[in-house]
């Protein structure tokens, strides 16, 4: 069976589709090489699945230590891929654009080590209340602990939004939490540690210190003083719900500085179908006034120290009509 898949590919003909349906020149170069590069260790992996998934096993008691580098960026199969990646491409598109991608690209290579430490903690946290090793062998593989970590950190720029899990309205701020235990009734074969692990990394960002520490280790490192840092404001909506085969997340959308509704703007992508509606309609009736603008008077344009003229009165009566 998992031969047959990998010959198929259908989940990465999807995926192909729904990035050419997005346009490659709407997807910030982080976010697109991140995708190129987990397509590219699919296909030819650097180690097989066995080799290069996570466990305490293999990472602490055999001090496989590479593990924590392979793991977030291999698939057991193309549908693995498909799903996290499509889930990725919304999320990184938004936050791309509002971190920059000099600290979002850092900010993805901390997320993806720190998620697999996190998890071989918790299962050996595990291991020890329960003295059942078989938490030890459990060997995780795939990017969904970061996404995880990244939907936290989506939500906490929109705490008030709503997400739609699965079709359930959810408030931002358990969104995460949800979708976790969604996921884990629904699909019982992925990793409800690993996801856990990375919940916890995104609030270690949000919550804790891991933004201050990265902070402090970017200044040391940097030898020219110029340390990216996030930007302040947030391009789009932050409420990224669960990341399936459609790819929308309905909820609060709120535009970043310099924003136009214009048609031909050149990023759309990030937009769910209502927001494009919505953005539609707006340019309707902004075409449609600026047009009757050229025809009548503007509608509080007149200086009510004055008497109007017989021109505005008879312009006021026209526009009570229409009313």
């Amino acid at each position: 069976m998992q031969s047959r898949q990998r010959r198929s590919h259908l989940g990465l003909l999807l995926l192909a589709s729904q990035l050419f349906q997005v346009g490659l020149e709407n997807i910030p170069p982080i976010t697109l090489a991140v995708l190129a590069l987990n397509v590219y260790l699919y296909l030819f992996p650097a180690a097989p699945l066995l080799k290069a998934c996570v466990s305490v096993q293999q990472a602490y008691w055999y001090k496989d230590w590479r593990r924590l580098l392979l793991s977030p960026f291999h698939h057991a199969d193309d549908w693995h891929l498909y799903f996290n990646m499509v889930s990725f491409l919304w999320k990184g598109i938004r936050l791309e654009r509002r971190l920059g991608g000099a600290w979002f690209l850092y900010l993805l290579s901390v997320f993806s080590l720190l998620t697999g430490v996190v998890y071989v903690a918790l299962e050996m946290m595990l291991t020890e209340l329960t003295q059942d090793e078989s938490y030890s062998m459990a060997c995780a593989v795939g990017f969904s602990g970061v996404l995880f970590g990244l939907k936290v950190l989506s939500n906490h720029y929109h705490p008030g939004g709503v997400t739609y899990v699965m079709g359930l309205p959810v408030s931002n701020r358990y969104a995460s939490w949800v979708e976790l235990v969604l996921i884990h009734i629904t699909a019982p074969g992925t990793s409800f540690v690993g996801h856990l692990a990375g919940i916890l990394v995104g609030l270690l960002y949000t919550a804790g210190p891991l933004k201050t520490i990265m902070k402090k280790c970017a200044e040391f490192v940097s030898s020219t003083g110029r340390v990216p840092q996030p930007r302040a404001y947030y391009s789009s909506s932050g409420a990224a719900g669960y990341g399936g085969a459609s790819g929308r997340y309905p909820g609060n959308f709120q535009h970043a500085p310099g924003y136009t509704t214009d048609p031909t703007s050149s990023y759309t992508g990030g937009l769910t179908e209502e927001e494009q509606l919505e953005a539609a309609i707006r340019n309707s009736l902004n075409d449609r006034g600026q047009s009757h603008g050229r025809a009548a008077p503007p509608a509080y344009g007149f200086n009510l120290s004055e008497e109007p003229t017989a021109e505005e009165v008879r312009w006021r009566r026209l526009r009570r009509f229409d009313s």
